[in-house]
């Protein structure tokens, strides 16, 4: 039984174990009253092993892992036990848990940006550690670095070091903190979503990465992550966690193909999963339809960044088109020029050269007020709700930004509109006098949306609209946005590196690398029988949440690689 979350579920309580937990329970008081944010959770992390926890945003996750750190806020009331090394740290001498930390357990932050400081090299970053746990001083301090950095992958240790963090790909950082993470030898890592922010091709390098540290310096790792790719990929083992309580535990096969517990069937079940892909097999597109009714239309189009004083070519001859009640998946590694096309299509970047034109009318050749018209017709939602909604304007006001911005309508039809897109967003009306802080990440999103529906758009820009989102969360919003074409019947140019998700969402796929259009059709014929060679590498490299076909995948990825 796979769901009997006691101690000795799919693994005995050892003595050696790098990290365990034992009736761990964790309160917070505040203004508004209490908050039980961990239930009594019993888990253990051997040396060698990967546990993955799993759950929604809320569960306690992320408290579990704080606890067993040591960086729980005053407001925290903890029982129970979290050890490290055979260490309890629940009320243990706060200077003693600071001394364990990097030397007993060390943690790898999901944004590399915000876990190293940007006004110092790597070097002074990497040796600090080392310097602060009397492991190596000076020279030898550097020596180490630059011996962890090879490790890690790092190309050039010996020059790169004296960088700094903004002189290197989000890749190459989240390495670097790998490095940093592995520097006082740990017993326990906790990785709290180490690859969200990174393109599949460099996740699926960093998952390698951890799996060959994890068997070379016989480390324990607690995974904390909603990509379910992720967990069949690096995981031994699985812990659900659903409101603070561990409802499922077992073997990553067990747990991901044979789910017990209804919480996990219902987020197995929101998962958007890439089908069968042949790599091998040739395979003829079939025509566009001549006769669709374009909304988009892009013909050699050339995009151009000035920066410092000089030109950067950022998207090169690219030709799309997209039709009316269709969606055309962009996709492609971080600076292929996937979002500097959504960018170009808003306005916020000048055409270089070549057409860009919305019903027909070029925006290069449109003077600004005829260009502001034809973008009233154009809706946007962007990847962070948060950042893109005004946290000082009520939900309603955020809604209604667009009419006012375009002097349509008065306060009273304004209200009306931001009301009636509530209910198509299915959110309750009285949302309207909310703000924006007082929503879930999910909850925003659709205000989003709602928002960018306001002025009947033709044609919808969704960048990453879903991936700072739950999976369960995520497959609502994606499920809303296929029913909302179906009522407004809008062409979605939809910019993502979710793979699976476009594969779910899109009728028609544009492959972006280093600016160009490298393969472009039907999402069936690109994503399923892919002809390039990069598409191949890419498609290979994103994970599916079943672990023998995951590992099935990894191999043929290998072999790709192995290609060149």
């Amino acid at each position: 039984m796979n769901s009997n979350p006691s101690p000795g579920t799919g693994h005995e309580r050892r003595g050696d174990a790098a990290l365990g937990f034992t009736d761990l329970d964790v309160r917070f008081t505040t203004e508004f009253g209490g908050v039980h944010a961990v239930k009594g959770l019993t888990l253990e992390v051997a040396r060698g092993e990967v546990v993955a926890l799993v759950g929604e945003s809320g569960s306690g996750k992320s408290v579990t892992s704080t606890a067993a750190m040591g960086l729980l806020p005053e407001n925290a009331s903890v029982t129970g036990e979290a050890r490290v090394g055979g260490v309890n740290v629940v009320g243990l001498d706060s200077e003693k848990v600071r001394r364990m930390r990097a030397t007993k357990i060390a943690m790898i932050f999901q944004e590399p940006m915000t876990a190293l400081n940007p006004v110092l090299t790597i070097e002074r970053q990497m040796t600090e550690a080392l310097e602060l746990h009397d492991i190596a001083y000076g020279q030898d301090a550097t020596a180490r670095a630059v011996e962890l950095l090879q490790l890690v992958g790092i190309p050039d240790p010996e020059r790169r070091i004296k960088q700094y963090p903004h002189q290197f790909s989000g890749g190459q950082r989240q390495r670097i903190v790998i490095a940093i993470a592995i520097s006082c030898d740990p017993e326990v890592i906790i990785a709290d979503e180490p690859t969200t922010a990174l393109d599949v091709t460099v996740q699926a390098d960093i998952l390698d990465l951890l799996r060959r540290l994890k068997d070379d310096l016989d480390v324990g790792i607690l995974l904390i992550t909603h990509n379910m790719g992720v967990v069949a990929d690096l995981a031994d083992r699985v812990a659900v966690m659903f409101r603070g309580q561990l409802v499922e535990t077992g073997s990553v096969d067990a747990v991901l193909n044979r789910p017990e517990h209804p919480y996990t069937r219902k987020l197995l079940e929101s998962v958007p999963k890439l089908s069968q892909v042949d790599l091998r097999e040739a395979y003829t597109d079939a025509p566009e339809d001549p006769f669709r009714e374009l909304v988009l239309e892009a013909k050699d189009l050339v995009l151009e960044y000035e920066m410092r004083g000089k030109r950067f070519r950022a998207v090169e001859d690219v030709s799309f088109s997209v039709g009316r009640q269709e969606i055309l998946g962009v996709v492609g590694e971080s600076g292929s020029g996937k979002s500097t096309v959504a960018k170009a299509v808003l306005g916020l970047l000048p055409i270089a050269s070549g057409t860009l034109a919305v019903r027909g009318r070029d925006l290069a050749q449109l003077r600004p007020r005829e260009a502001k018209e034809v973008r009233r017709k154009i809706g946007v939602v962007f990847q962070d709700p948060a950042a893109s909604l005004n946290p000082r304007f009520p939900i309603g006001d955020c809604i209604v930004e667009p009419m006012v911005i375009h002097k349509v309508g008065d306060r009273k039809s304004r209200m009306e509109r931001a009301q009636e897109l509530l209910d198509a967003v299915r959110l309750p009306r009285d949302v309207v006098n909310r703000y924006p802080h007082e929503l879930s990440g999910g909850q925003r999103q659709r205000v989003s949306i709602a928002r960018a529906l306001t002025l009947q758009p033709e044609l919808l820009i969704a960048d990453e609209p879903t991936s700072a989102l739950d999976v369960s969360v995520q497959a609502a919003v994606l499920e809303m946005i296929k029913e909302l074409q179906a009522q407004y019947e809008f062409a979605c140019l939809f910019v993502s590196h979710d793979l699976a998700v476009v594969d779910m969402l899109a009728d028609h796929v544009v492959v972006m690398k280093d600016g160009h259009a490298v393969e472009r059709g039907s999402t069936n014929y690109v994503l399923h029988h892919p002809q390039n060679d990069y598409t191949r590498r890419l498609l290979a490299a994103a994970p599916v949440p079943e672990p023998a076909e995951q590992r099935e995948r990894r191999e043929a990825r290998r072999e790709l690689l192995a290609q060149g």
